[in-house]
């Protein structure tokens, strides 16, 4: 089958033929019907994130239709619409049933420690597949399961409660969603900073207060607009030191900061003023939870959560295509996010 892969890092992706995946009797072989280009797979690529292994076929934002299903798995059959979580674990160690499988020890990510979507067909776990409503388009469902799935897991990480204010840092992929979930929670004011004039409108739309770091402090604008007290609930989605830092410094007094996104770099804060003195935290922000994505494609048919516009396009599976969109991204730019349709 058709696949596009990292073969080495810091080099294009190419474009590979590979065997189709087996999979056992609790596994779902997926035909892929949309895979999301995520920012983390230019850090894939580029090994700020390093694979398990090369060749690798990234790819973590995935939807499509049920191919084939295990002996043992019930629930599904061969042509069900399905989403996949991207997290393939055990759900038998203490982690998993702590619900905290992200930490599972046998845990792999797809697109990261074992083949993705950037291809035909994928084979999962039974346990990480969930069932899409017809309502619900495929390349919506594919963005899901990680653009959406993190915001709102950070924001349940930051302890976000209706009437909060919110600062969303990165109004991208990420960012688009984590605005929108953020009022569907009943967030009484939600800020949204970037450098992009687009992505900055697209979030006001969606009811945003937006902050164009490229012309003002956003620390500063912030603070003005409420008055001098900083927001509640600060979410990071860039992966950069400065915005973690701007992130952290434009809360509250008791104010939480969710970073989420990925970078190699350390960045500073004054422990006192910033942390301290007014109970401050900072709290890191790893994947999701399998048992979050009904809450989400709830928020979708409920018409809470709209991801049309937040699809700027889609690419075909070609290496390079894929290859451009990773290119953007790794320059912090681009559309807010491009799917691949196979």
């Amino acid at each position: 089958m058709k696949a596009v892969q990292i073969v080495a890092v810091g080099r294009p992706v190419a474009d590979r033929e590979v065997g189709e995946p087996a999979i056992g009797t609790r596994d779902v072989l997926v035909r892929v019907g949309a895979a999301g280009i995520c920012h983390s797979d230019a850090h894939y690529r580029n090994g700020t994130a390093p694979v398990a292994r090369l060749p690798l076929t990234p790819g973590h934002e995935i939807a499509g239709t049920s191919a084939a299903v295990g002996s043992e798995v019930a629930g599904f059959a061969p042509g069900d619409r399905v989403c996949v979580h991207y997290l393939a674990t055990c759900g038998e160690c203490p982690e998993c049933r702590r619900g905290r499988e992200q930490f599972c020890p046998a845990g792999r990510m797809l697109g990261k420690d074992r083949d993705g979507g950037y291809a035909e067909l994928v084979g999962v776990p039974a346990r990480s597949v969930f069932p899409l409503p017809a309502e619900v388009p495929l390349e919506w469902g594919a963005v899901l399961m990680c653009s959406s799935a993190t915001s709102l897991h950070a924001l349940r990480k930051a302890r976000f409660a209706a009437g909060e204010s919110v600062a969303v840092f990165g109004a991208g992929g990420l960012g688009a969603s984590a605005v929108q979930i953020a009022a569907a929670l009943g967030a009484a004011e939600v800020f949204a900073v970037d450098l992009d004039a687009e992505k900055l409108a697209l979030a006001a739309r969606h009811g945003a207060r937006p902050v164009n770091a490229a012309a003002t402090d956003p620390v500063a604008e912030i603070r003005a607009r409420t008055g001098g007290r900083g927001v509640d609930v600060a979410l990071e989605l860039v992966g950069l030191p400065l915005t973690m830092s701007q992130a952290v410094r434009c809360l509250a007094i008791q104010g939480r900061a969710a970073l989420a996104g990925i970078t190699d770099r350390p960045f500073e804060v004054s422990s006192y003023r910033e942390l301290i003195g007014t109970e401050a935290e900072i709290i890191g922000v790893s994947d999701h939870l399998a048992a979050e994505i009904p809450a989400l494609v709830e928020l979708v048919c409920r018409r809470r959560l709209d991801l049309g516009p937040v699809i700027a396009r889609t690419v075909p599976l070609a290496a390079a295509p894929i290859d451009a969109v990773l290119d953007r991204l790794e320059r912090f730019g681009g559309e807010v996010r491009t799917v691949v349709v196979p």
